[in-house]
């Protein structure tokens, strides 16, 4: 019996592994459930309790609260009918030009809106939900296009185009870039994204939200449409207008037709001006005539950036750039070189330098990216105004190109024979903004390494060069200073450093318009130092402008005129043009004349001998 007892007792204080394991194994099966409900489970983690939780439905909740609030959530759905109503009506009434944005324009009645009224009605609940969205949509792409629009006019004087406009979206964030920052453009680029996403959003929901207000009474909304549309017929019919805009609208209706006639224009232009392209009025002169009258000159074509009739003209930049073409026109005149000048109107506006170099060259209208493409790429060869100068036999031809700074195929159009891009030129000092280095470290780098060298087997030489200090932003602008202390361009740190920043400047059309005229006269002061330090009695200089700057700057109605000046101290240079009525001196007058630019190559190679051999397209 005491050795039962010690057994059992051995048993129940047992912890041996051994022992409790054997016990186990001679347990009844039914009795493990018993044993497995006694082990306590493990300790709920904090994430097992927030899963645990209950997940209210944002609906569900809603509903909750209105029942609980009804007065309020009553003016709440109302506020936000009104408000998906207003945003209906606006985006259908929005104007795509930013000075036309008035009060009167939003105060209007679009026929579109009753329409889709009428149709979003007379639809079930799930047909209409659908057309709904698809009606936001449309409306959404619509106001994006609108504000698109708005951007261009501002900056490129034309609206658009959805079929050639795309590519340049990219050059708008490049230089954005280049003004104000990678990380500040890549944030634009991000934003404008995430606007385009929320103006989509916005039109959707609040079509669909106007949808069910007309949708939940179809009998009341069929009567309110039939007054409403009988008010727009009487509207139309008397020519209602309200601060002299009429009060009915179908103006998304006019902009379909006409987006719709842009697409149909630019397929049918590219057809057409390749054949135009192709045709050439000295296309098959041979090299023995053509320029024979500029035989052993050194020729010099420059454009200089954004140097338009305003900085001519405008109240507010005209008197600073007027006395600095005066001073340097007498400067010039000591030296011997006169000058004569006129006007021709730019194919393009604000931008796009190259649509306006391309037309003044070779002849032809090219006022979009398309036409631009077309001509580069060789269609029909068309003889450029350099490319008559290298076609002679008699002339080197290289290009001084300080704003390339990628890979330039367009050179072999243009018949230049070697070109110097921005990373050829040795400069080491301070970016201003998107112009890579100063104008006159430009032309002091094309004075080293091209025109003060004579080109091989006893030629001349034609340069042609594109400056870019009066680019936008206009901020820092450098100064002059000693020809002889440029160096590699390290002298402009401090100039640059104590420069206004674009920040500073770019929001405003008066501090705009004053460093737009400082840097017109920086690069005008520029080119015509290096022709009175450098030119010799042979050097024939032509100068203009490749477009005007930007509306903040000379105006939303601004002409898309740009003066133009041919420099030389042999007075035959000048004789040649005398019937052309041009003004002498740096300054064109008012009433100078005023040619399309695609008119000047033709006159140019016509004044200067040479002879017509037209090539069909």
């Amino acid at each position: 019996m005491s050795q039962d007892t010690s057994t059992r007792q051995t048993t129940d204080t047992a912890g041996a592994p051994e022992d409790a394991s054997e016990a186990t194994t001679k347990r009844e099966p039914g009795k493990e459930l018993v044993l497995a409900a006694r082990t306590p489970p493990p300790a709920p983690t904090l994430l097992s309790r927030l899963r645990a939780l209950p997940r209210p439905h944002p609906r569900r909740a809603w509903r909750r609260w209105k029942t609980a609030h009804p007065r309020p959530a009553q003016v709440i759905g109302i506020a936000v009918t009104a408000l998906a109503l207003v945003v209906v009506v606006a985006a259908l009434v929005m104007p795509n030009r930013w000075e036309t944005f008035r009060t009167a324009e939003f105060l209007r009645l679009p026929v579109e809106a009753l329409l889709g009224a009428a149709v979003l009605t007379a639809l079930p609940r799930r047909p209409r939900l659908i057309a709904g969205v698809l009606f936001g949509l449309m409306l959404g792409v619509l106001t994006v296009l609108n504000l698109l629009d708005i951007g261009f006019y501002q900056y490129l004087g034309r609206g658009f185009n959805i079929i050639l406009d795309w590519p340049l979206l990219t050059d708008a964030q490049s230089y954005l870039g280049d003004t104000l920052g990678k990380g500040t453009a890549e944030l634009a680029a991000i934003g404008v994204v995430l606007l385009v996403a929320l103006i989509l959003a916005v039109m959707v929901l609040a079509v669909v939200r106007v949808g069910g207000l007309v949708g939940r009474n179809p009998g009341h909304s069929t009567r309110v449409l039939l007054v409403l549309s009988a008010f727009w017929m009487v509207c139309a019919s008397l020519n209602l207008q309200n601060a002299g805009v009429p009060l009915s609208a179908e103006h998304t209706v006019t902009m379909l037709k006409y987006r719709a006639e842009r697409v149909r224009d630019a397929i049918r232009d590219e057809a057409a001006f390749g054949k135009t392209a192709r045709a050439d009025t000295f296309g098959a002169t041979p090299p023995s005539q053509l320029v024979p009258d500029l035989r052993g000159k050194d020729m010099v074509f420059s454009f200089i950036e954004s140097y338009g009739r305003s900085a001519i003209e405008d109240p507010v930049e005209a008197p600073g750039v007027d006395a600095t073409l005066d001073a340097r026109t007498k400067a010039l005149a000591e030296v011997g070189f006169h000058a004569k000048s006129g006007w021709l109107t730019s194919a393009t506006y604000g931008g796009s330098s190259w649509l306006g170099h391309s037309t003044t060259m070779s002849g032809l209208w090219i006022n979009n990216q398309n036409r631009y493409r077309t001509v580069t790429a060789g269609n029909g060869e068309h003889l450029t105004i350099t490319k008559a100068f290298q076609k002679t036999g008699a002339f080197d031809t290289v290009g001084v190109m300080p704003g390339v700074q990628k890979g330039w195929p367009e050179a072999k159009w243009y018949g230049l024979d070697k070109v110097y891009n921005a990373f050829q030129l040795g400069y080491q000092g301070p970016k201003f903004s998107w112009s890579t280095m100063p104008d006159q470290y430009a032309l002091e780098q094309f004075q080293q390494r091209v025109h003060s060298k004579k080109p091989a087997d006893g030629k001349s030489r034609m340069s042609f060069l594109i400056l870019t200090s009066s680019h936008q932003p206009w901020a820092p602008i450098p100064k002059m200073v000693p020809w002889d202390q440029l160096g590699d361009g390290k002298v402009f740190d401090a100039i640059h450093d104590a420069g206004k920043k674009p920040a500073d400047i770019i929001t405003s059309s008066p501090k705009s318009q004053a460093q737009y005229g400082k840097s017109v006269q920086y690069s005008v002061t520029a080119l015509t130092q290096w022709l009175e330090r450098y030119g010799n009695d042979n050097t024939v200089l032509v100068f203009l402008g490749d477009h005007q700057p930007i509306a903040r700057v000379s105006g939303n109605h601004a002409s898309r005129d740009v003066p133009i000046s041919i420099v030389a101290k042999d007075p035959k240079v000048l004789d040649k043009i005398a019937d052309w009525g041009w003004t002498d001196g740096l300054r064109p007058a008012h009433d100078a004349p005023v040619w399309k630019m695609s008119a000047f190559r033709d006159k140019f190679l016509t004044a200067y001998g040479s002879t017509p051999h037209p090539t069909r397209g």
